[in-house]
């Protein structure tokens, strides 16, 4: 089973709670919005600590580190629809969501084609509140920003 470890950053922006979310970059991902945003991560090896894996995904997808963050809060793992769990960190902090630099990854497009090219993993980040949020994400990672308003309420 693959798993993966993520960072759900957050901050309060005029007393209102908003989570930071990035969008796979690439073909499939071009004309997709509600459901297809994430919390930064990815997969970790076994073995690996997975909330050093999750720092290291943060910074691999948005070009930006966590160093000047506040402390790490374990939220409840979720499993996606695809069977991926997920493993994540609330932290509150910052990040300029305008400005990110991704790495590369290839696939193969179309499918089946042979044909290869490389993408950024994520195309975008933006900072949403809450209810937006939950309309943007991946579902299987809703249980996730649930968690964190309870855990800060």
């Amino acid at each position: 089973m693959k798993e993966s470890a993520g960072i759900l950053l957050y901050k309060q922006a005029g007393g209102v709670l908003q989570v930071f979310l990035v969008h796979p970059g690439g073909p499939f991902w071009k004309n997709k919005d509600a459901g297809a945003w994430s919390i930064p991560k990815g997969e970790f090896a076994e073995g690996e600590d997975a909330l050093a894996a999750a720092r290291r995904e943060f910074a691999e997808e948005t070009g930006q580190s966590l160093d000047a963050a506040g402390a790490p809060l374990a939220l409840t793992p979720v499993r996606q629809s695809g069977g991926k769990l997920v493993r994540a960190w609330a932290i509150e902090g910052d990040a300029d969501a305008e400005h990110i630099t991704s790495n590369l990854c290839e696939i193969e497009w179309p499918p089946r084609s042979g044909r290869r090219m490389m993408i950024p993993e994520v195309d975008r980040a933006a900072w949403f509140g809450l209810e937006e949020a939950r309309l943007r994400i991946n579902k299987g990672q809703v249980a996730l920003l649930d968690e964190l308003a309870r855990k800060l309420s």
